[in-house]
């Protein structure tokens, strides 16, 4: 049953190729799984990577102007991460990788009781393409969320994708396919359950 309590925090993270003077198709769907969530007391922002200096590298701060610091710590503030990404040769895109590849740092960070500081934390995926390999591109993604820390639930992933080598983005649809609506719903409702029960009742000690 949804709540209106706002009680929970949500980050997206889109990996979109383009900054945001272009339209995104990974930020449209990321953005409907952040109002799915707010069915659910959830509030959110929207993060488009290719608009920040994310240095490459595997370390919380890479100095230099490196951006992901001020990302990470809205990581670490949310209760939920949604992850949107588009398809590119078959793979999440590289801006999505460099922002799980940075997230490889908190292997090495702790809280007192030994926990990743993303313990508790519950992580979902969005993925958008003209091409076959959603399945393939949300795999690779939970295994990298999982390995940091994250939690997933039930159905943690929708997605949309287009005809193969077909030029119509999810941008372009006047409409959300109703299949792609529902399964924004069902991830949103168990997403949202999870990071609830997780917070009344966090991981023991490691």
């Amino acid at each position: 049953m949804a709540t209106t309590s706002p009680d929970l925090t949500a980050l997206v993270l889109v990996g979109s190729l383009k900054s945001s003077s272009d339209p995104s198709s990974s930020e449209r769907l990321g953005t409907q799984v952040l109002e799915a969530l707010g069915e659910h007391g959830v509030t959110g922002t929207v993060v488009r990577l290719a608009d920040h200096d994310v240095r490459p590298g595997v370390e919380v701060d890479m100095g230099d102007g490196d951006a992901w610091p001020a990302i990470r710590r809205q990581v670490l503030a949310a209760d939920i991460l949604v992850v949107a990404t588009p398809i590119w040769m078959g793979q999440p895109s590289s801006v999505t990788k460099r922002a799980l590849e940075r997230l490889d740092a908190e292997l090495s960070e702790t809280d007192d009781q030994g926990r990743m500081l993303t313990s508790g934390k519950v992580a979902a995926v969005a993925v958008v393409g003209n091409e076959d390999g959603a399945h393939h591109t949300s795999a690779e993604i939970f295994q990298a969320l999982n390995d940091v820390g994250f939690t997933l639930a039930a159905g943690a992933v929708t997605y949309w994708v287009g005809e193969a080598m077909g030029d119509v983005d999810y941008t372009d649809l006047e409409e959300t396919p109703e299949k792609v609506a529902r399964t924004t719903k069902a991830l949103a409702a168990s997403t949202a359950h999870l990071a609830r029960l997780l917070r009344q009742s966090p991981y023991p000690p490691a």
